[in-house]
């Protein structure tokens, strides 16, 4: 009988025995190499699948140095922004041989530090992180033990890749397709802290007031989530004279935005027209159509794992800050703004 690690499970030792090998050449074909010859492969694939043999990962990243697997932290999972660009990230680690470990910290700072620095204890190779809210000194001390690559938030110290949308010029079309449609009195749902939300209400105050409507600037707190969206509604709602165009922080926050003006008896758009931000998956649901701003999510999440490998692969230094494009996608949520009603004296 071969013999086992003292917790049963089979070695590479195992594998080489079984297969007539050497452990060097089993560790060969597990790493995918190329010059092994079809026999000896096929009989070192046969030894493991019968006797249930899996590498140890971070056995061979110590040895190696490397491990081959990618981390990625998620700001908040329940937002399908992440998913998406998760699936960039998986569809072009997996292409160049690499896996991918995820992690969240769910929005909070202090969870974000942990996630990171569980990561890599797990030794992973390179971090990719979306919209986090973890202070920048953490970021950069993580990017000067393994390449790290922002997405979604701009990134300043050198040692630091960053893929972003162009905020700013995605809610100048926001703003300015509202005016378009005739709407002046257009207010704004922030994001609070999230990545990006301080571009997107300086963008919306500028160019409020580049259009002359400087008078109807008006932004209410709210964070990247349906709570955040629903309370900031509610209070642009109870003013007087409320707006007539919402613009959320967004998509997730347009949806309780849309709550919200359901809630008052109010009707999107012939009452309130509402924009929101990312078009991810809910926006294009047919019973919603949420006019939203595209940001090209999964490229995103590939141009992420393209800089880390150049830095992993290729030794670039130099820092690298991609800024995509956005486009206005309009949907049944906008529409002109309501007639005002005239009162007798």
């Amino acid at each position: 009988m071969a013999s086992q690690d003292p917790r049963g499970k089979p070695t590479i030792t195992d594998v080489a025995r079984r297969a007539g090998v050497s452990k060097s050449l089993v560790s060969l074909v597990m790493r995918g190499a190329r010059h092994v010859s079809p026999a000896r492969r096929a009989a070192v694939l046969e030894a493991a699948a019968a006797l249930s043999y899996r590498p140890n990962a971070m056995a061979r990243g110590l040895k190696q140095q490397t491990t081959r697997i990618l981390g990625v932290l998620c700001s908040d999972l329940h937002n399908p922004f992440f998913a998406d660009v998760v699936e960039g990230v998986r569809d072009q680690a997996a292409r160049a041989g690499y896996r991918v470990l995820m992690n969240t910290g769910n929005r909070v700072p202090a969870q974000e530090d942990d996630a990171i620095e569980t990561l890599l204890e797990l030794r992973v190779d390179g971090l990719i992180l979306t919209s986090v809210l973890v202070e920048s000194r953490l970021i950069v001390e993580a990017s000067r033990q393994v390449p790290t690559v922002l997405v979604g938030r701009p990134a300043r110290a050198g040692t630091l890749d960053s893929v972003t949308n162009d905020d700013w010029a995605g809610t100048v079309a926001v703003v300015r397709h509202c005016a378009t449609l005739g709407h002046k009195r257009i207010a704004h749902v922030d994001g609070g802290l999230g990545a990006g939300a301080q571009a997107r209400r300086g963008a919306y105050e500028h160019t409020m007031r580049a259009l002359r409507l400087g008078k109807h600037v008006r932004v209410v707190a709210g964070s990247y989530t349906e709570d955040g969206g629903h309370e900031g509604a509610l209070l642009l709602l109870d003013a007087r004279p409320r707006p007539t165009a919402i613009f959320a922080a967004n998509d997730l926050a347009a949806i309780g935005a849309l709550n919200a003006i359901e809630e008052k008896g109010l009707r999107v758009p012939q009452d309130v027209s509402l924009v929101g931000y990312d078009n991810t998956s809910l926006a294009a649901l047919r019973h919603i159509s949420l006019t939203t701003v595209h940001q090209p999510r999964i490229e995103m999440g590939q141009m992420a794992v393209a800089a880390l490998l150049e830095r992993l692969e290729r030794g670039r230094t130099r820092q690298r800050r991609a800024v995509l494009a956005p486009t206005l996608v309009v949907r049944a949520t906008t529409g002109p703004p309501p007639r005002e009603r005239k009162v007798r004296p």
